[in-house]
């Protein structure tokens, strides 16, 4: 009996979803390399769908195409840090607000929050933790509103991956997680909201401090 060859598509599909895991969970690291013919040994395709995954990568922001470089997993920095989080801010905190008003199950989130406290590796529970905060927005009732902060989601992972690796805070960020989740779970969308932003807020702030005006002030001097 002959198998069934696997459409372009869905190994395409594969080959994106596995490069992805990798990058979000530190096993690829900002400025690694991503070699076609490399990848395509390791999962066991052509070059052909991972030259698409990483097209599709390049266009969520996770990894970079250059003419001289060829393509490499995207670096952080504070700049990039900055903006990606600034996004959260403004949409994530009102997308909370509006999932509480309406009612919404927060059941998925509730159940996101349990997985991250019983992960075994980092890995399993960053996972966790993206699907947490995707529990709380995407019931805002606002498809597109949802969207926009999907299209952030993986670069959002990206620099949580490199400030964990820096400086692992899990405790403090599950214990913020269950404030949040207590507070919508209670009907209270503003004060979830208000623990929301700061808590989206302070990660930022740790991971990547502002420069201090007498430090800014000294480098102009």
């Amino acid at each position: 009996m002959t198998s069934v060859p696997i459409p372009i598509p869905s190994r395409t599909q594969f080959v994106l979803e596995g490069i992805k895991h990798r990058i979000l969970t530190g096993q690829l690291t900002p400025g690694q390399a991503l070699v076609e013919t490399e990848l395509a040994a390791q999962f066991g395709v052509s070059k052909t769908p991972v030259r698409e995954a990483l097209k599709t990568l390049a266009g969520t922001g996770l990894v970079m195409m250059s003419q001289y470089k060829g393509v490499t997993v995207r670096m952080v920095d504070a700049d990039m840090a900055r903006e990606v989080y600034d996004v959260r801010l403004l949409l994530e905190p009102e997308a909370l607000r509006r999932s509480v008003r309406r009612g919404a199950s927060l059941t998925a989130a509730q159940d996101a929050l349990t997985r991250a406290d019983d992960a075994s590796d980092t890995a399993e529970r960053s996972l966790a933790n993206r699907e947490f905060h995707r529990a709380l927005y995407m019931p805002c009732g606002n498809p597109l509103l949802g969207r926009m902060l999907d299209e952030v989601r993986d670069q959002a992972a990206l620099v949580s991956a490199v400030a964990w690796a820096a400086d692992p805070s899990w405790e403090r960020e599950a214990s913020e997680h269950r404030e949040i989740l207590r507070l919508a779970l209670d009907g209270d969308s503003d004060g979830a909201a208000r623990a929301l932003h700061a808590h989206i807020a302070s990660f930022v702030q740790r991971a990547f401090p502002q420069p201090r005006e007498e430090d800014q002030e000294e480098d102009g001097q």
